[in-house]
């Protein structure tokens, strides 16, 4: 069978099988294919400004790798006039990190950029290694994960640099996507999904930052210019870019739940390449869908119209998605929607409707030929048979009585109802100023536990006298 030739150039032999389209290119084709595909995703969300100061989160291995190199290449190419540094975060993984941190300064080297470690030592006092030994291996990445996340924040604060980008792929989201359906935790979609996530303060800020504006670990900005390149790729395009990197896996990892969720990924992925993708694109779309804070979506269904169509919508529309014709008869979707949201209501309000069922006592036996329901008395006029109600008895009026949540009960006081549901706002760690929901942030929270398991004094067993 007589060799495939690039499907770009048309001249070359070509070396790789493109998994997102399955299109054969030789390797200068595909490094620039691929940079391009970068360039396209960083200038369509606009990731960054002119003369911006963006911290690259190095960790040594494939994905960070290759972004610096990408960024590097593509900064000097589209004359973006980014200041670009490396950081770094030193877990205290002995066998692991300490490896990977001597890649990190041989590309620092070899890219001239400037490089920033940090360690959780010097930040919280402990190492992993330490924290594996207080609380064994399970569970250990939520201490990591919860310490890195501040410590980068706090070392782009270091280098009062406000914008850091990680070398997150399509694989990593498709797993975090895939892990947070099987936790059930679909608020958590909107954050793992987004290229862009930013605190509050963050978002606030002024897009053209002064040079000489103070960055705190409270207002820096997070991004992902790999979030759509498969991890294939990224190798393929380290190995033919003949990059430097750490590729040893870290000692702890094994036992973490993302392991299970990347299995069921690549076993989806020999069946179907594009599933990886695919799977990207469903969960942002899924997280469309999550309630925000003040209890509204984006909407699946909110697409752009004509002017005049979205015009005819607003005027016909009351049924949600999936009606096809919003002005229906008597069994319309709108007022079973309408139904459907006081009931929400009441259960929200903590109330029930009660129902009583008219009858007729003969020989001391009670006849009820017809039940009358809530949901058929509530409709409409339009919603009942020719417009006439065919109950054989007279409907008795409903009463309303409400109901006493637990927390009534236990302090014997009735709250106001009337009053809204308070709202989780994002505030500041007491202890150490994060940002947190909470008056402690987790990464005080967890240290409090280390600290409390932690002995005060030494033992050593000296020689008997």
């Amino acid at each position: 069978m007589p060799p495939h030739i690039c499907e770009v150039c048309k001249v070359s032999r070509a070396q790789i099988l493109r998994p997102r389209n399955h299109a054969r290119v030789c390797a200068p084709c595909f490094i620039s294919l691929f940079e391009s595909e970068v360039a396209e995703t960083i200038s369509s969300t606009t990731l960054f400004q002119p003369g911006e100061r963006v911290a690259i989160g190095a960790s040594g291995g494939k994905d960070s790798t290759v972004l610096a190199s990408v960024l590097k290449t593509l900064n000097d190419r589209h004359g973006w006039n980014l200041d670009l540094v490396l950081l770094s975060v030193d877990e205290g993984i002995t066998g692991y990190r300490d490896h990977s941190l001597e890649a990190v300064k041989r590309n620092s080297a070899d890219l001239g950029l400037p490089l920033k470690i940090v360690s959780y030592e010097d930040l919280y006092g402990w190492s992993m290694d330490q924290v594996v030994a207080q609380i064994g291996k399970k569970g250990n990445c939520t201490y990591c994960g919860v310490f890195r996340r501040q410590a980068l924040d706090r070392g782009a604060a270091m280098l009062n640099v406000g914008h850091v980008v990680t070398g997150h792929n399509a694989d990593d989201v498709a797993e975090t996507v895939l892990m947070n359906l099987l936790r059930g935790d679909l608020p958590r979609l909107s954050r793992a999904t987004s290229i862009i996530t930013s605190t509050p303060s963050a978002a606030r800020a002024s897009v053209a930052r002064d040079e000489k504006a103070e960055v705190t670990f409270t207002n820096v900005k997070r991004s992902k210019p790999l979030m759509y390149a498969y991890e294939k790729e990224i190798v393929m395009y380290a190995h033919h870019k003949k990059l430097d990197y750490f590729s040893t896996e870290c000692l702890y990892s094994p036992e973490a739940f993302r392991g299970s969720a990347r299995t069921l990924i690549k076993n989806l992925e020999r069946i179907r390449p594009e599933s990886i993708l695919d799977v990207v694109r469903s969960g942002v779309d899924m997280a469309k869908l999550v309630p925000t804070g003040d209890g509204k979506s984006q909407g699946a269904c909110t697409k752009t119209k004509a002017p005049e169509v979205a015009a005819a919508d607003d005027e016909e529309a009351d049924g949600g998605c999936g009606t096809s014709n919003s002005k229906a008869d008597g069994n319309s979707m709108a007022a079973m929607e309408k139904k459907l949201q006081q009931d929400a209501q009441a259960e929200a309000d903590g109330n029930e409707t009660e129902v009583k069922l008219p009858s007729q006592s003969v020989n001391g036996q009670r006849h009820d030929r017809d039940h009358t329901h809530e949901a058929y008395s509530s409709l409409s006029p339009s919603a009942k048979f020719d417009g006439q109600d065919h109950d054989r008895h007279t409907t008795q009026p409903t009463t309303t009585v409400p109901i006493r949540t637990k927390q009534e009960k236990k302090s014997g006081r009735k709250t106001n109802r009337d009053a809204p549901a308070p709202k989780q706002r994002l505030g500041q760690c007491e202890r150490c100023g994060y940002l947190s929901s909470q008056a402690v942030c987790k990464a005080c929270v967890l240290l409090e536990g280390l600290n409390k398991a932690r002995p005060r004094t030494g033992v050593e067993v000296g020689d008997g006298g």
